[in-house]
């Protein structure tokens, strides 16, 4: 009679939460105090297939572990910054790293206020820069998960 769905099963409501709360991620990292007033933060969404290419260069560094939490993951958000490494000026350079803190702060913070587990994973980042997923020459990378259990709380060493 609607001709519209009336049933959204969990398994769809949490894809279409996670990658929504994803976005606003974005944009808190894109809104996060910066420093010296200078935005240069960028920032990626990967799912699907990417990420399964992530999580397969993330094998060949030899994070293996780390891979595995990433492919359990729905998505993973990358926020990366231009730190101007060529500068023989320290200021800059540290300022940017602080604006990349802030940002993922920022983020981190909008996943949790939305119930969705993260984990700030380095190795993440060191393989979508090899893989150019992120612009900036730091990349740090943030996997996302919607389960009945935090996959990022119990971690195997």
């Amino acid at each position: 009679m609607w001709g519209v769905k009336t049933i959204i099963n969990s398994t769809a409501a949490e894809e279409d939460a996670l990658l929504y709360v994803a976005k606003l991620m974005v944009a808190a990292a894109r809104t996060a105090p910066k420093t010296r007033g200078e935005d240069s933060i960028h920032t990626s969404i990967v799912i699907g297939e990417d990420k399964e290419k992530l999580a397969v260069t993330m094998d060949e560094l030899g994070r293996d572990r780390d891979a595995g939490n990433l492919r359990a993951s729905g998505a993973v958000v990358l926020i990366g910054v231009d730190t101007g490494k060529a500068s023989e000026e320290w200021w800059p350079y540290s300022a940017k790293l602080i604006d990349l803190g802030i940002a993922l702060g920022s983020a981190v913070k909008v996943a949790s206020d939305n119930n969705v587990d993260n984990r700030i994973m380095r190795s993440v980042g060191l393989a979508a820069s090899k893989m150019c997923l992120c612009k900036g020459d730091d990349v740090e990378g943030i996997p996302l998960s919607v389960k009945g259990k935090n996959i990022y709380f119990d971690r195997k060493t």
